[in-house]
């Protein structure tokens, strides 16, 4: 076997520092994709092992059990059991445990020796388990588990990673394999009798990997992936289940006892300490958990992360645009003598894709913040906080995870939804998902936040408005979920279990790594679809072009200056371009909503990707102003429009009402192609997709009206 050809697996229970591992292994050598066929992320890299071996390393989902519940945990079993389409099984395994806990995370690699893999074993968090006063004999260890590798390691702090090198290379060398269980007799009896059934049924011999989840498991899952489907199935499965209760076990539970209750006699003596949990983090817990004082914290958490973004963001964001500012200034005299060319590279180009990315600052910032609160260990608690909210409408803390991965991205959250275990509530979370105020909404409320709220209001009013934005999607998740649960898919209620992961130091490598992903993946947009749309829109906005247009307003108007001719042209040449003319045929239906017909231009343009919002006002604005405005931003563009007929006459486009409802529109509105795309793929069809579309849009108009109306009553 070459070395481009040997993969090993990374599995471990959540919370064990896998990942973090995994990146101290691989370093920046990473990539991320997908299961062939699935929606699972796949994540490896290449992991140098010494004396020339390297191979791929790849990072597997956190889980507790091969007794998969859910569609995402199912997809790794499926790969390590190598049975996955087009996914090979691996050569071996490395089991991270939690060096604290070690006896419930040796249940997850006493099941993966029945994979009959070559296994190694790390002892992650070996720093804290030395601060907690335990010991551990990793020889002893070795020795009762069949002399497979055992590590002890501390991650995070880079402690041990050369001996997880040496001792993948030393597992793929010595094909070393832990010892297996060995079953009650009754049990073995009834593993048998599954066996031979598979073998008469289908020719095939099945792994005793595969045997244990048929006899041990609820679902069919394993049983349909080996094609038995014989009608005596079910009565095979029914008697070796009776045998396994006539042993005095439930055929449900019995997997874990029996494991269990070997797994204490092989650490007999292994393990030397007091191994409770200290008492330091349950004590914070008291606080942060607190049924009155955690969410009150978890608020004020969130109000600081936005000041602080709003604050460290700005001058970065001025150097952005300053930027842009000189780029155009240098490459508008260069093309003087082609006009049209001028105009698409400065005012479309460079002012769209440039209004898009002087918000990368507070991008960074935003995700770099989130990192940490991950990281240390608050996110988890946060998730125990919603549920209490949850639980009234069907769901639980288990869908706090899809939607605060929506914050960032619907994508993401929509995929994390398989690891739900009930297809009901699983839907109703990927309904609720794209209420969440994602990254794509994020320029659109900075921008309305820095143009207007903060100087009308003060910079304080900043922070209070984007916390409520990003707080309006999940006051219509919540019901819009209540009434999916109750009514609709009436889904049951299920208890939340989650493990909380101890309080530490982040990382700053791993923080920031994340952080640069994002941003990749931010700027790519501004390099592609930004890109493309921003060129549509220019040229939807530059023709048809009257050239006499300047000698007409002249000719009408014979005091104007020069400056002012020249603005009144522009002006009117937007006003009648394509843009303009479907614009203003749309507008009537956005005038409730206090929209005149650039900013509705800006909203229809932003349905296959919101943040088009941002470029699009910036195409407009910057092909519609005077050449003396030449070096004004955006901000500055938008704070100057008025409204040029009806009622509202003179008075600016972009009131606090107006500016109200754009942001209360964009956070309610489906404007996103790739996540309905996702939503139809993760619910089975383009119905549910559809219904989400609709309801969505026809919520944000309703909404916008209802906000626009109230508020210019008030003001």
């Amino acid at each position: 076997m070459s070395a481009k050809e040997i993969t090993v697996a990374l599995v471990g229970n959540p919370n064990t520092g896998k990942s973090t591992l995994f990146n101290a292994l691989t370093g920046l050598r990473q990539k991320v994709g997908n299961y062939p066929g699935v929606t699972v992320a796949r994540k490896s890299g290449r992991c140098d092992c010494g004396d020339g071996l390297k191979v791929e390393l790849v990072d597997l989902p956190g889980l507790y059990s091969l007794a998969a519940a859910s569609p995402d945990e199912q997809v790794v079993t499926d790969v390590l059991l190598g049975s996955l389409e087009a996914s090979q099984q691996p050569d071996a395994i490395v089991v991270v445990l939690d060096a604290t806990n070690i006896l419930r995370n040796l249940f997850l690699a006493s099941q993966l020796a029945e994979l009959n893999l070559p296994l190694a074993l790390v002892l992650n968090q070996a720093d804290i388990a030395h601060e907690q006063g335990l010991k551990i004999d990793t020889n002893l260890l070795s020795q009762r588990l069949g002399g497979v590798p055992v590590v002890l390691t501390s991650a995070w702090k880079g402690e041990g990673i050369a001996l997880v090198r040496r001792a993948i290379a030393e597992v793929l060398n010595k094909k070393s394999k832990m010892t297996r269980l060995t079953w009650p007799s009754q049990v073995e009896s009834a593993l048998n009798t599954i066996v031979q059934t598979i073998e008469k049924d289908t020719g095939k011999a099945p792994s005793s990997a595969d045997v244990q989840r048929i006899l041990f498991s609820s679902n069919g899952h394993t049983s349909n992936r080996l094609g038995w489907l014989s009608p005596r199935r079910d009565t095979v499965i029914r008697q070796a289940r009776d045998q396994v209760r006539a042993a005095g076990y439930n055929p449900l539970a019995a997997e874990p006892l029996i494991h269990y209750a070997h797994l204490r006699k092989v650490l007999e003596g292994v393990v030397v300490g007091n191994t409770e949990r200290q008492g330091n983090a349950a004590a914070l817990d008291k606080v942060l958990l607190h049924r009155v004082m955690g969410p009150i914290l978890f608020t004020g958490i969130m109000l600081g992360l936005f000041a602080s973004v709003f604050w460290l963001a700005k001058f970065p964001m001025q150097w952005i645009q300053s930027g842009v500012d000189y780029l155009k200034a240098i490459v508008a005299p260069t093309l003087v003598n082609t006009p049209m060319l001028q105009s698409l590279v400065t005012d479309g180009i460079i002012a769209g894709v440039g209004a898009f990315l002087v918000f990368l600052p507070q991008i960074l910032i935003l995700f770099l913040f989130v990192g940490i609160l991950e990281d240390s260990g608050y996110m988890a608690r946060a998730a125990f906080i919603m549920d209490r909210m949850f639980s009234w409408c069907g769901l639980n803390g288990k869908s706090f995870v899809p939607l605060l991965s929506g914050y960032a991205c619907a994508i993401p959250g929509l995929l994390s939804t398989r690891t739900i275990e009930d297809p009901k509530a699983r839907l109703a979370t990927a309904f609720a998902v794209p209420f969440m105020s994602c990254s794509a909404r994020f320029p659109i409320y900075a921008l309305m936040c820095a143009a207007f709220i903060g100087p009308l209001y003060g910079p304080g009013w900043e922070s209070v408005v984007m916390v409520g934005m990003h707080c309006v999607g999940l006051i219509f998740a919540v019901p819009t979920a209540f009434v999916l649960t109750r009514f609709i898919l009436k889904v049951k209620p299920q208890p939340f279990v989650l493990e909380l992961p101890r309080y530490q130091m982040p990382k700053p490598r791993d923080v920031i790594w994340r952080m640069w992903q994002n941003a990749a993946e931010f700027i790519s947009k501004a390099g592609t679809v930004i890109f493309a749309i921003t060129i549509i829109i220019w040229a939807l906005c530059y023709f048809p072009r009257d050239p006499q247009m300047a000698e007409k307003i002249k000719a009408s108007e014979p005091t104007l200056t020069a400056n002012e001719i020249q603005a009144r042209t522009q002006a009117a040449m937007i006003e009648q371009s394509w843009m303009g003319r479907f614009g203003k045929a749309v507008q009537p239906v956005f005038d409730p909503c206090g929209f005149d017909w650039k900013i509705t231009v800006g909203v229809l343009a932003s349905f296959p990707a919101r943040e088009v919002i941002v470029s699009t006002l910036g195409v407009t604005y910057s092909i519609g102003k005077g050449a003396e405005a030449d070096s004004q931003h955006l901000r500055s563009a938008m704070q100057d429009a008025k409204w040029m007929d009806g009622p509202r006459k003179s008075t600016p486009i972009f009131s606090l009402a107006a500016v109200l409802a754009l942001m209360v529109f964009f956070a309610l509105c489906s404007q996103c192609g790739p996540t309905i795309a996702t939503l139809a793929q993760e619910t089975g069809g383009w119905k549910w997709a559809a219904i989400s579309f609709f309801y969505m849009t026809i919520l944000a108009w309703v909404m916008a009206v209802v906000v626009y109306q109230v508020v210019i009553r008030l003001t």
